[in-house]
């Protein structure tokens, strides 16, 4: 597959001037410590938002958002480029179908990703969900599964408490990397401020804030996942266990090998011997 040309970040010209300033400061930060790229990996169950936030965050509408329309089943990765810095968004499709962990669906975004670099990922949920259940702790291990529990060191307390142990984090890596929450609200009946920017109930422009969330996740210094044939294939059945070849040999010869050659030779020394042997040995005595 062709790499996708990047296009200019028209989009952000469609924001109030406030917003403007704040994302153009943070993305100004980002180059200073020499990082000409970011690219942002969308995941979570259907119709969360995954699609709607890319619309927010771009200023544009590049993807189709209808709740009567079933989401397809291919990513896709949107590139726009601003005063030399490069904004990549991959948008995936939901992880659930049916009530299970699409396992399909994770396939086609592994082979997506190939030999893509991924900085940060931004799992979707919402918030007005009354609950957190079981499936939400499997969708959480399937993506710890495909990328490594590395990719949450990047909702409500219950929702982390979901990925922690979705994730098998100990609650010593959970705290030393707290993973960072950031409100969104994409509905058309937003508030806004004086200054015309969308704000969520606490006063917070939304907007910046999750691009400045974001940004300082990818400027941690933590690296960035680098998605190659060896993470899509897994690992190779064929090594598993090999460590443990040299042990095995060693336990199959001093306690399987050397026990049956010592008890050949205990039952070759107690062994009574035939009639006719003992005849001849006494007979070759007496010459």
């Amino acid at each position: 597959m062709a790499a996708q040309v990047p296009r200019e970040w028209t989009g952000i010209q469609q924001f109030p001037v406030a917003t403007q300033n704040k994302l153009h400061e943070i993305l100004g930060k980002l180059k200073l410590e020499n990082a000409s790229t970011l690219t942002i990996l969308l995941m979570g169950k259907g119709g969360v938002g995954k699609s709607s936030t890319l619309n927010s965050i771009l200023g544009e509408r590049v993807a189709t958002v209808s709740a009567f329309q079933s989401e397809g089943l291919r990513p896709m990765m949107c590139s726009r480029t601003r005063a030399g810095f490069t904004l990549n968004i991959i948008d995936t499709p939901g992880l659930v179908e049916g009530g299970y962990v699409n396992e399909q669906a994770i396939e086609i975004i592994k082979r997506f990703l190939l030999n893509k670099t991924i900085d940060v990922l931004l799992y979707v949920d919402r918030l007005d969900a009354y609950r957190v259940d079981n499936l939400d702790k499997q969708v959480i291990k399937a993506i710890t599964d495909t990328f490594g529990k590395r990719i949450w060191q990047r909702r409500s307390e219950t929702l982390l408490k979901c990925i922690r142990m979705g994730a098998r984090i100990k609650m010593q890596e959970f705290e030393d990397s707290p993973i960072p929450v950031a409100l969104v609200e994409n509905s058309g009946r937003c508030n806004t401020n004086s200054d015309g920017e969308k704000i969520l109930p606490s006063g917070i422009a939304w907007i910046p804030n999750l691009v400045e969330v974001v940004t300082t996740v990818s400027a941690k210094g933590s690296k960035p996942i680098t998605v190659d044939q060896k993470l899509i294939e897994g690992p190779n059945p064929n090594e598993r266990g090999k460590f443990f070849i040299p042990l095995i040999l060693a336990f199959q010869y001093f306690f399987i090998i050397k026990g049956i050659q010592r008890t050949i030779k205990r039952d070759i020394e107690t062994e009574k011997r035939p009639a006719w042997e003992t005849w001849a040995s006494q007979k070759a005595d007496r010459f």
